[in-house]
């Protein structure tokens, strides 16, 4: 009776070991189904706002379109990089832009939750909060911190998505342009669909100070749809990142190492007139690592 208990137990064991490997299968076949080459729709509308100014003026409806390339960087047991490449211009002068990258970690602990005024709080997640979980962490065109979040992949119905609610910094279309909010709140769903995937985000423009209570400006709908096309539409960009991966791999390096510190990150807005992403675009190839050190490190306080 025991044998044949302990059979039963064990065989539950075993099913339950294979499900939760099943699946996380299904996860990283997701993340990697980001990548390739996409005709790339950005749409964005101010749905409400709740300012009490009589002169307040929403920021404008906005629609781009963008061929944009997404690689595999890197691809370990419990990590999936994800780097966006923009193609801007025409097709006899095709420039690259060095766009987001998104890095997929599972069962991570460590997050860096943006705070307001280029201040990242590190925060340590409860081992049993992650479990099966994956930690999404989106990064800066120059890979300094943007937001991060963690929650389940969801595979039910024919359908794979994710889907997390975290602070993040003011969307670069509005940096430069709004002041009244200084933390967007971004409920980000991304969705794996068959023709590619989609960037769902319903947002809140918030306003927060020391020692008062957060308040809502406004909320803002975000619809981003990536359409797959023939990767040879990408060739430029896969060119430029043989060119230059190595520069970046190097810079990547540099801001493991500022995370690994497991404590807050705070940026200085500019330095000599010129945000970060200035200074590293004007690195060459041949930056050593200490260029890249003394570059960023000006920025970190």
């Amino acid at each position: 009776m025991k044998k044949i208990l302990f059979s039963t137990v064990a065989l539950l064991i075993f099913q339950l070991s294979f499900a939760q490997q099943n699946k996380k299968q299904q996860d990283i076949n997701a993340i990697k189904a980001m990548s390739g080459c996409y005709e790339v729709s950005f749409n964005f509308i101010e749905t409400f706002n709740y300012s009490s100014d009589s002169t307040y003026t929403p920021s404008k409806e906005k629609h781009d379109k963008a061929l944009e390339w997404v690689t595999v960087i890197s691809d370990k047991k419990n990590e999936i990089q994800l780097q966006h490449l923009l193609i801007t211009g025409s097709k006899n002068r095709e420039h690259i832009v060095k766009h987001w990258r998104q890095d997929w970690l599972y069962e991570n602990r460590d997050l860096y939750i943006y705070n307001g005024n280029n201040h990242w709080k590190y925060t340590k997640l409860p081992k049993n909060e992650v479990k099966g979980q994956w930690t999404q962490k989106v990064y800066q065109v120059d890979d300094s911190p943007r937001y991060e979040g963690s929650a389940t992949w969801v595979h039910v119905d024919g359908r794979s998505y994710w889907e997390n609610t975290t602070n993040a910094p003011l969307p670069r279309r509005e940096n430069t342009t709004r002041s009244d909010y200084n933390i967007t709140v971004r409920k980000n769903h991304q969705e794996i669909v068959s023709n590619g995937w989609i960037h769902d985000q319903d947002n809140l423009k918030i306003v927060r100070a020391a020692g008062k209570s957060d308040r809502t400006l406004a909320e803002e709908k975000g619809y981003n749809t990536y359409v797959k096309v023939a990767e040879n539409k990408c060739v430029a960009a896969q060119d430029w990142w043989k060119e230059n991966k190595d520069l970046w791999s190097k810079i990547r390096r540099k801001w493991d190492k500022e995370f690994k510190k497991d404590q807050d990150i705070l940026l200085k807005e500019k330095v000599n007139g010129k945000a970060l992403f200035s200074h590293i675009f004007r690195l060459k190839n041949t930056a050593s690592k200490t260029d890249i050190s003394n570059t960023i490190d000006q920025f970190i306080k």
